[in-house]
């Protein structure tokens, strides 16, 4: 695989006042990441919150304006695989809350390809606030997803803290994982940038932070959120001496552009000072990693 421009994104949610509000705000950051160059853009985690806004009956209520967010889903999906399609890029789209089968919420990232195939990775892990508050369920399986710019796994925002989600994604054959993210302190923004830090250097790949930012005390479901956007390599051979590939100001809102390179990849794993990658099951008896699924989008 060729090297290639990737946008993450620091995005603000916004109080907007109908769908076409909506529809104008992501199609103007989508068509301004490819213009940057990129073939890949990232969204935050519950991005897609901000669609609560348009129902003004449940806004303020936290589990009736999730509950709402049901009948736009498939909206939100068209338009994103519109999108993809038309300018020739890869999404990831804001994740948001979603209502399965089961009748539970589950926290859906949606991967969107320009062949106009997609994938959803469901968060693994919940943090307390999703639990006890929200009540999002735990999603399963992994996957990883291939795709034209290669294979690429999706680590939730508190899923990237847990080495095992990832290092199966990475046996799995994937480089490039990503961490969409929403925090509302920097306790908690660092914390998730630490884990993609760190899943970058043991697995010698890619880790890309993608938060929301900013202040929306209109809904109860996110406040203020606090972060800053950033791709991660290891600190080593062909990458930047501590690993920050590009990231941008905390709490500015905007895309950061930063090249992924597969073959800087493959050489730090093997010519690197250090072969995190390889010697992972020197750490004595081998863990089981939780199952992974392939899903093709090419």
């Amino acid at each position: 695989m060729t090297a290639f421009t990737l946008a993450t994104a620091a995005y603000p949610v916004e109080q907007l006042t109908d769908w076409d509000a909506y529809a104008a705000k992501i199609a103007r950051w989508v068509g301004e990441a490819a213009e940057g160059g990129a073939k890949l853009a990232v969204f935050p985690e519950y991005a897609g919150m901000e669609l609560t806004a348009l129902d003004a009956t449940t806004v303020e209520d936290l589990h009736g304006s999730i509950a709402a967010l049901g009948s736009l889903v498939e909206r939100v999906d068209a338009l994103h695989g519109e999108l993809a399609v038309r300018h020739g890029i890869h999404l990831c789209a804001g994740s948001l809350p979603v209502r399965e089968g089961d009748g539970v919420f589950r926290n859906h990232a949606r991967l969107f390809a320009p062949s106009g195939k997609r994938g959803t990775q469901r968060k693994i892990v919940m943090t307390r606030f999703e639990r006890e508050i929200w009540n999002i369920g735990a999603g399963s399986p992994l996957h990883v997803f291939d795709t034209d710019l290669g294979r690429i796994g999706i680590a939730i925002c508190y899923d990237v803290e847990f080495p095992l989600l990832v290092r199966a994604q990475v046996e799995a054959g994937a480089t490039l994982i990503l961490a969409p993210s929403a925090t509302d302190t920097l306790h908690g923004y660092y914390r998730v940038r630490v884990g993609a830090q760190a899943r970058a250097l043991e697995n010698q790949c890619y880790v890309v932070q993608a938060p929301v930012v900013g202040d929306a005390e209109w809904t109860p479901s996110l406040g203020t959120s606090h972060g800053a956007a950033g791709i991660y390599g290891p600190p080593d051979l062909g990458f930047p001496e501590d690993g920050v590939v590009a990231q941008g100001a905390v709490d500015a809102p905007g895309w950061v552009y930063g090249e992924i390179d597969p073959a800087k990849v493959e050489r730090v794993r093997r010519e690197g000072a250090v072969f995190n990658h390889r010697h992972w099951d020197d750490q004595g008896a081998r863990v089981t990693l939780p199952p992974v699924e392939v899903v093709d989008l090419r």
